[in-house]
């Protein structure tokens, strides 16, 4: 029998199927996530909400009925948990790995739903499902109480802003429908989210497995008035929430199909447009009204949060993908340094100066991450010491970005708060973050204009201002190749500098040691150091393993154009470790040296440099003289 697909009955569906059609289009949408401890019931609940919701096909209700005999957790008897534990792991053990979304409605309005898991380890995946959600329904086992993972997903979701709360008190056919218990857990959760800024929520006692209080009053409650959580569900007033706030919609496309029309496409995240109505773009701080608001269906006179338009304005302003058109009487702010909260996705740790890329909304700048403030125990909200993030911790630390952009709190706004880090090697995603606040120093420090530039200081010099940056193994004949190269210019009249990568921890990077993020720190300030030096208009010889490509490439995007070339020193691991000038190699084989390049820390080498120098095939002197030759032809 083909699969029959049976939807909330409304008297519509007879009377006029148009009439009914256009009313679930039009049903509002609320999003929201279910989390708590292990075993609470999260995958049991939104099992029942399908079912009830008759959100199943009947092919797939019989392969439920058959899998709850074979597999299932409830003695034969339906395990709605199965119809949403995807993965044959979590099936196995019982639990939520991934996050699962799923979609329901009801006459009213339409839902996606995310399961997300409990487990310490699976952090980043509830905060992957939960960012995008509107409510939460946090889960508690009614015999185990308030428990750890109970704190630690309330404290992501006071983290994430979410602020529509259902406290779920499950499993209360297992204490015998007990009010003292019940009220027993509230007390003790609302002394816990007052200390996380969780203002409210709304505590309901239910069995998901029974269908208590899930879509109507249970009569095993009658000491409980509140509402079954379906009809909570309902009247969560997410929207209004969002249309009291200014006006904010970034730009995610600039529409031109002709000469004649030029709009600015995005969805609005906040607030309430009308044609006419003053508008500010950030962050160049142009200012314009709006002259249409425009749609496949025909110009609005009105446009709200969450819908997706393209507004035309009645002055020719530059707008790019990535701007933000805000209300100009109350206009979101603009900066470059800020203090952000930060969740670690990925297993590589967050290294403070490391470059990564910064997406908000539409905007992708580069971004530098100082070392954090401190890190969250998520378990007890305790501040912890930390020089770098690691997988699936959370930390508050300041950030530097390459252009300014607009923004809102994250507490404010949720998309012009929130923001991903982008690894810029491999695409990975990192991180999620919320920003703060804007850094004081940020709008206090402004770019002072010289009348003498860089151009004019390498011009009184006779040469070309540029960065000849020597990578290579330790051994490799790094220091030897760049003092050979320095003599040669400076007796042509060069004007030259030479940082040098045991120098300069004597100095300037005294204070930092070996480790993965001391190693980014000190490549970073010697960069800094040879954009000042490439400003006065010399030649900068910098001789340093410099071990990681992104810092390689972050010291590249300092500078301008031509200015930077890659000099890759290369000596196989073998020769320089036969070499061992210094008996580093033999330190570092007998343990001695921690995180040593090419033992026990890897060096990346350089995939496509200006010049590649061979030290098994030319002397030092050859090897200077290539390097020489280059500079001297090169334009």
């Amino acid at each position: 029998m083909a699969a029959k697909f049976e939807m909330n009955v409304s008297d519509l569906i007879s009377e006029d199927i148009e009439a009914y059609l256009h009313a679930h289009e039009h049903k509002s949408l609320l999003r929201f996530l279910t989390c708590g401890s292990v075993d609470d019931g999260k995958s049991t609940l939104i099992g029942r909400l399908l079912y009830d919701s008759k959100m199943i096909f009947e092919d797939q209700l019989a392969a439920l009925e058959a899998d709850s005999k074979k597999i299932g957790t409830q003695g034969g008897e339906i395990d709605f948990a199965l119809l949403v534990d995807g993965l044959a792991a979590e099936r196995e053990q019982g639990i939520t790995i991934d996050v699962a979304y799923r979609f329901f409605s009801t006459d009213k309005r339409k839902f996606i739903v995310a399961d997300t898991p409990g487990h310490e380890q699976y952090t980043r995946n509830m905060v992957t499902g939960a960012s995008t959600a509107d409510a939460a329904i946090i889960l508690i086992d009614a015999r185990k109480g308030v428990l750890t993972q109970t704190r630690r997903h309330s404290y992501l979701v006071s983290l994430l802003g979410i602020r529509h709360v259902v406290l779920a008190i499950n499993k209360m056919d297992l204490v015998d429908w007990s009010q003292a218990r019940f009220d027993e857990i509230v007390g003790e959760y609302r002394e816990f989210a007052e200390q996380i800024d969780i203002k409210a929520f709304t505590a309901i006692p239910m069995s998901a497995l029974r269908g208590d209080n899930i879509t109507e009053p249970s009569e095993k409650s009658p000491w409980y008035s509140g509402p079954p959580l379906m009809r909570w569900l309902e009247d969560a007033p997410v929207e209004d929430d969002l249309r009291e706030k200014p006006f904010r919609m970034p730009v995610q496309w600039v529409n031109r199909p002709n000469l004649d029309f030029r709009g600015f496409a995005g969805q609005i995240a906040s607030g309430v447009i009308k044609p006419g109505d003053k508008l500010k773009v950030l962050p160049s701080g142009r200012e314009s009204r709006v002259a249409r608001i425009v749609t496949l269906d025909g110009d609005l006179q009105e446009a709200a949060a969450g819908q997706s338009v393209t507004l035309t304005l009645a002055d020719e302003v530059d707008v790019s993908r990535g701007d933000v058109l805000a209300a100009a009487a109350s206009p979101p702010a603009v900066a470059d340094q800020f203090e952000s909260t930060i969740v670690w996705f990925d297993d590589e740790p967050m290294l403070p100066g490391r470059p990564y890329l910064l997406k908000l909304g539409a905007r992708t700048v580069s971004a530098q991450v100082a070392e954090p403030k401190y890190k969250v125990n998520v378990n007890t909200l305790e501040h912890l010491a930390a020089r770098q993030l690691e997988l699936n911790e959370i930390g508050v630390c300041n950030l530097s970005l390459d252009a300014a952009i607009a923004f809102d709190p994250y507490a404010e706004n949720h998309d012009l708060g929130g923001f991903i880090l982008i690894d810029r090697m491999s695409n990975r995603t990192v991180a999620a973050g919320m920003l703060h606040f804007a850094l004081r120093r940020s709008q206090n420090i402004h770019w002072q204009a010289m009348d003498i530039d860089k151009s004019a200081r390498a011009a009184a010099k006779g040469q070309k201002a540029r960065v000849v940056w020597l990578t290579g193994l330790s051994g490799a004949g790094k220091s030897t190749i760049a003092n050979l190269v320095e003599k040669r210019l400076a007796a042509e009249g060069k004007h030259t500098y030479l940082l040098d990568g045991d120098n300069v921890r004597h100095g300037l990077n005294k204070d930092l040691g070996f480790t993965e993020a001391d190693r980014v720190e000190n490549i970073r300030r010697v960069a800094e150091v040879a954009k000042l030096m490439v400003d006065a208009g010399l030649i900068v010889l910098v001789s340093f393993i410099s071990p990681f490509r992104a810092e390689r490439r972050m010291a590249r995007e300092l500078m301008g154009k031509g200015e930077f070339v890659e000099v890759h020193i290369d000596t196989p691991l073998a020769e320089a470790e036969r070499r061992d000038v210094k008996g580093l190699y033999a330190k570092a084989r007998a343990g001695e040296l921690k995180n040593f390049t090419g033992i026990s820390s890897p060096y990346e080498a350089p995939e496509d440099p200006e010049i590649r120098v061979d030290t098994t095939a030319l002397s030092a002197e050859e090897a200077a003289e290539q390097i020489v030759a280059w500079i001297e032809t090169a334009p």
